[in-house]
């Protein structure tokens, strides 16, 4: 347990000295800052760090296509054809999916487009799209164009669950209520998994159901989910989500992203999409002079498009391995610690200039933390920044800080509140 009161650094150093997973922070590299140390680096919801395995993943690529060329496609220890499928038990285990379920693909907006052509078929008199304010702004000009495209004003269309007057967080019975109310008319409802802003963890299964009993359709986005909390999509029933792997799946910058289609849709070949050769049987993917009509594979796979970025991949298959190592279980449970630990110690900060905004319940948050910074707050930020902290600020006055299980340490959150008592002290 973390000590009640802010703890001399010894009772950190303690800490980790207990953590089963302290040895992954090794296998990482860290960003070190102008005096040759190691950076405080809470920005693993923006892009998480680079494990030490990704070089060896792409060098093996680029060894294939420098010894094999064209041949790499079917010769190797992993051939380009089939290196999508060494992906699938490892996402499926993360989101709670068959792996079947699963696919990595594109980008994360990009799949969000792709997926609402065959989950959002709108009709006059149920078109609307729930969801949740603030919401990341891509998935908002996403739905803003499709509801544009097929001819309705996101004036009237777009209904938006927001957190109360003077609340941060949005209340479950809330979205409940919005669903009870206009159900009939919501044809989709799309929502963060976690919210960006503030770190919420939605009640996903919950909000499937309900929204599902209005007949709606529901999809999840996930880019700050996967990989920081645990994740059951086939039972909860959700239609469709998106994630992106660059942030807590560490495959780096625009990393090639994912998506999980529930097994009652992938099983359906009439279900509208827009096809490609990748997505297509794999029996007949080379045959299209021979058979040009779009058959799409069963599963999340019919929904792909593209050849897939090999190049790409190679980083991420390094991360998964790590997580398949480490095991989502214990790596929430450390999660919970070290936030844990560092909302205690915010605590003891002046709460008329500190205020988190994160839910303090421990199944309605993951990694990240917002705090209100209610004097100076970008005084404070550069701050941080001069004392080799990496984090993130969102106007007007919100510092994200995201401790990372697989390589923060509890040393890192200690030095962090350390800074800022000293600033709260100023």
């Amino acid at each position: 347990m973390c000590p009640d009161a802010f703890p001399v650094e010894s009772a950190a150093l303690a800490l980790d000295a207990d953590d089963p997973l302290a040895g992954f922070r090794e296998r990482f590299l860290h960003p070190v800052n102008s005096s040759g140390s190691p950076t405080i680096y809470f920005a693993g919801n923006s892009l998480g760090l680079q494990p030490r395995a990704s070089r060896v993943a792409v060098d093996e690529v680029l060894g294939s296509w420098a010894d094999r060329a064209v041949e790499g496609h079917f010769e190797g220890a992993r051939p380009w054809y089939s290196y999508p499928e060494y992906f699938h038990d490892s996402l499926a285990r993360l989101v709670g999916a068959g792996p079947d379920e699963v696919v990595v693909m594109n980008t994360l907006t990009v799949n969000l487009h792709l997926l609402m052509v065959s989950f959002y078929r709108p009709t006059p008199g149920r078109h609307a799209i729930l969801m949740e304010a603030p919401a990341f702004p891509s998935d908002t000009y996403a739905v803003k164009t499709q509801l544009h495209y097929h001819g309705f004003d996101p004036r009237e269309a777009l209904l938006l669950a927001e957190p109360r007057p003077g609340e941060h967080i949005l209340r479950t019975e809330d979205i409940e209520r919005l669903l009870e109310k206009n159900g009939d008319r919501i044809a989709l409802v799309l929502l963060g998994g976690v919210n960006f802003f503030t770190g919420q963890v939605l009640d996903m299964a919950r909000i499937t159901q309900a929204a599902q009993r209005r007949g709606c359709v529901v999809g999840w986005d996930l880019a700050h989910a996967v990989g920081n909390v645990p994740l059951a999509l086939h039972d909860w029933g959700a239609d469709f989500a998106v994630w992106c792997s660059y942030k807590y799946l560490n495959a780096g910058p625009g990393a090639v992203a994912g998506c999980f289609v529930h097994g009652q849709h992938g099983r359906s070949a009439e279900l509208q999409r827009f096809g490609g050769w990748w997505g297509n049987d794999p029996k007949t993917r080379f045959l299209m002079h021979l058979q040009p009509d779009f058959i799409p594979r069963e599963g999340a796979g019919g929904w792909q498009v593209s050849n897939p970025p090999i190049l790409s991949l190679a980083p991420l298959r390094a991360s998964l391995d790590l997580f398949d190592e480490a095991g989502m279980s214990a790596l929430r449970a450390k999660s919970l610690r070290l936030t844990g630990c560092l909302m205690d110690w915010i605590g003891t900060l002046s709460p008329h200039r500190f205020e988190v905004i994160t839910p303090s319940d421990e199944a309605s948050r993951g990694c990240q933390l917002s705090m209100l910074v209610h004097e100076r707050p970008k005084e404070l930020f550069r701050a941080l920044i001069d004392e080799g902290v990496v984090c993130d600020f969102r106007e007007p006055n919100v510092i994200r800080a995201a401790p990372t299980p697989l390589y923060n340490s509890y040393h890192d959150v200690w030095r962090f509140a350390r800074i800022l008592a000293r600033h709260d002290a100023d």
